[in-house]
């Protein structure tokens, strides 16, 4: 939940007059004030911790804490600290924030937080990885480095505290609305209002200085009624420039005529007042955009957002938006790609005005507008990728041109930027429970888009957070198949990342659920999964027994490949045991079954394991029978590297009967194959 900063982007122009499409112009920030506070901590920086007049090395990072209200400007104070210090190079190895609360004010997962830090460091975690085990890589990867960590929005000592390095290298500074008890030898720093010169040239930076030099004792009086707080004085701001005509005087007056909420804390009043007075001179359609902005995911909102949302157009939408950001009720931090954002400090009041105006019914009917209108940008998204001709592209087609994109790159760059709203969307979609179908068409439109544009491998821990989304919902509509493809899919990324106990526990769920939803393909999946999962952990004879159930299913409903390929992994693992009769049973029911199939480099690969199973046995004459036989099918087949690779089997076979020189002569036969390859 980031404060509106002090380094805020002024209004560019009165609100309401841009005809342009394009967001305002941002301009480098500039800071104002807070100077004493920033010569203390930075003094604190430099000085002696506790462990060092104790006699002792500091065993862990040392942290600074910037406390203060919600539109206090603690981040921007925190983010200018973090670029003073990084400037001369003491923190060679970078400066990395991540956020500890989510816009709505719910604190993010430490799992969440950690996964973030790790992306900022490129360092790959392992996808359905435990909060400690996170928290730990998270500390390994800081243990060798110099680096700034920005923690910012710190709910409790809880947060924090498993994000901390054990290096003294290293520097934490967290922002929080109050003290983070628990953590020994933090530092805080606890901020009021600005100063009144600053607060002034808040408002000079905005508005022109001639209208300060008129009456500078009302501005300053009018920076003692925001209470000196940066958010209030930025929405006053945005207010007098979007009216010229307006004086300092009058908004004076006006703020100082708004009601105030007995049951709100007294620090808070100044930006609720603020906040009102800009809400209460919107237009009406304005106004209601401007609500319907507190159900974009994780405060992240882009035309398309805001033009589902309101039911307007997404030109009407970007041009409201843009005099959001003039009028600083919104930031903007991507010219290329156009992403609002909106301050934490004025969520919960945009929240609170929704609830007010809105009834349930409209409130949810916009949440379905935004998430059908997600799901389809979703799937023009991954449906660019198609080839021209395709269905999915023809159905593309027909979709407006606002929806579309020109190539897959541009695709791929909106999906970049707008994943963390994205992700968001979902999960809190999942959560409230009250529009599933459309929480499960988004997660399974986004699993596709993340799929075809970033790759399995690279996407899966997104991925299996996404399949837990929807084994959630699974469970709660009670849909069994649903639940039985969810824990297929997160089994198969435990078991890929060594959890193998773990993927099989879900894939004895999955069977259940298989069963229960008479899901063949399921089932068949699930028992040939299990098996797979016991031969990995060195259990064969349970690996066998799920094996042949797998089998026993697929020779039922005549899939005759799977049963083929079911063969060859009874064959394997009866290997593995030492059970080389069944084994080269197996492995010849399993060359028998792609004969059928006309699959000759399979058949050639079934017979080069049963020779490889009668050498185990102590029968080489008939391995090498049975070598030149699958020799002979890869040469059929035309496939060179197989072939080449069974010659050297055929070799090594003869060099064990004491045939060097026939030998050398497949050897030299495997070395021809592969440069012809």
């Amino acid at each position: 939940m980031t404060d509106q900063a002090v380094d805020t982007n002024g209004p560019a122009g009165p609100a309401g007059t841009a005809e342009t499409k394009e967001p305002p112009d941002v301009t480098p920030p500039q800071f104002f004030g807070r100077e004493r506070e920033l010569k203390a901590l930075q003094e604190d920086v430099a000085g002696a911790g506790l462990d060092t007049l104790a006699g002792r090395k500091a065993a862990r990072a040392r942290v600074l804490l910037i406390a203060g209200r919600p539109g206090s400007g603690r981040s921007a104070l925190a983010s200018e600290l973090a670029r003073r210090l990084a400037e001369p190079g003491d923190y060679p190895d970078g400066v990395f924030q991540v956020a500890l609360t989510e816009p709505g004010g719910e604190r993010v997962p430490t799992e969440r937080t950690a996964r973030a830090l790790l992306d900022l460091l490129s360092v790959a975690a392992p996808p359905g990885a435990h909060e400690d085990e996170l928290s730990e890589m998270v500390r390994e990867a800081f243990a060798v480095r110099r680096s700034l960590i920005l923690l910012d929005d710190a709910v409790d000592a809880e947060q924090v505290d498993p994000l901390l390095p054990d290096n003294p290298d290293c520097l934490v500074v967290a922002t929080s609305t109050g003290p983070l008890t628990g953590i020994p030898g933090v530092r805080p720093c606890t901020l009021g209002g600005l100063d009144a010169g600053s607060a002034v040239q808040l408002l000079a930076r905005t508005i022109g200085q001639v209208r300060i030099t008129v009456d500078p004792r009302t501005a300053e009086a009018l920076a003692e009624e925001c209470g000196g707080q940066p958010a209030a004085l930025t929405l006053v701001a945005g207010w007098l420039a979007a009216r010229p005509g307006a004086s300092v005087a009058d908004v004076t007056g006006r703020l100082r005529d708004q009601p105030d909420d007995p049951e709100q804390p007294s620090g808070d009043r100044p930006l609720a007042r603020a906040f009102r007075l800009v809400h209460a001179s919107l237009p009406p359609a304005a106004a209601g955009i401007l609500r319907l902005l507190a159900l974009a995911p994780a405060g992240l909102a882009d035309a398309h957002t805001a033009s589902a949302l309101a039911g307007c157009s997404v030109s009407a939408a970007r041009t409201t938006l843009d005099d959001f950001v003039r009028l600083g009720l919104l930031r903007t931090n991507s010219a290329a790609l156009p992403q609002y954002e909106l301050p934490g400090c004025l969520a919960p009041l945009v929240r609170a005005a929704l609830e007010e105006r809105e009834r349930p019914a409209e409130i949810q009917l916009a949440r379905a507008r935004m998430l059908e209108r997600t799901v389809r940008r979703l799937q023009a998204c991954r449906a660019v990728t198609d080839p021209e001709d395709s269905p999915a592209r023809r159905r593309l087609a027909g979709l407006p041109r606002s929806l579309r994109f020109p190539h897959p790159e541009a695709a791929a760059a909106w999906l970049r930027t707008r994943e963390p709203a994205l992700l968001a969307a979902a999960r809190t979609a999942v959560r409230d429970g009250d529009l599933d179908t459309l929480a499960r068409r988004l997660v399974a439109a986004l699993v596709r888009a993340l799929a075809v544009h970033r790759g399995t491998e690279e996407a899966a821990p997104v991925l299996y957070g996404l399949h837990g989304l929807v084994l959630d919902v699974a469970e709660r509509r009670d849909l069994p198949r649903e639940k039985a493809a969810a824990l297929l899919n997160l089994a198969d990324l435990d078991a890929r990342t060594g959890r193998t106990r773990e993927a099989l526990a879900r894939y004895r769920a999955a069977l259940d659920a298989g069963r229960a939803a008479k899901d063949l393909y399921a089932t068949g999946r699930a028992m040939e999964s299990a098996g797979g999962a016991h031969a990995e952990l060195g259990d064969f004879s349970r690996a066998s027994d799920w094996y042949g159930r797998a089998l026993a299913q697929r020779l039922t409903q005549g899939e005759r490949a799977d049963a083929a390929r079911l063969y060859g992994r009874l064959g394997a693992v009866h290997t593995y045991a030492g059970r080389y009769g069944e084994a080269l049973r197996d492995w010849r029911a399993a060359a028998s079954g792609h004969r059928r199939l006309g699959d000759l480099p399979a058949q050639a690969r079934a017979l080069s394991e049963a020779a490889r199973v009668q050498e185990y046995a102590g029968r080489p004459q008939e391995s090498l029978h049975t070598c030149r036989e699958a020799v002979e099918l890869a040469r059929k087949a035309g496939d060179l590297r197989l072939q080449a690779a069974l010659e050297l089997r055929l070799a090594d076979t003869l060099d064990r009967l004491g045939d060097p020189a026939a030998a050398r002569l497949h050897r030299t036969t495997a070395d021809r194959l592969l440069g012809e390859d």
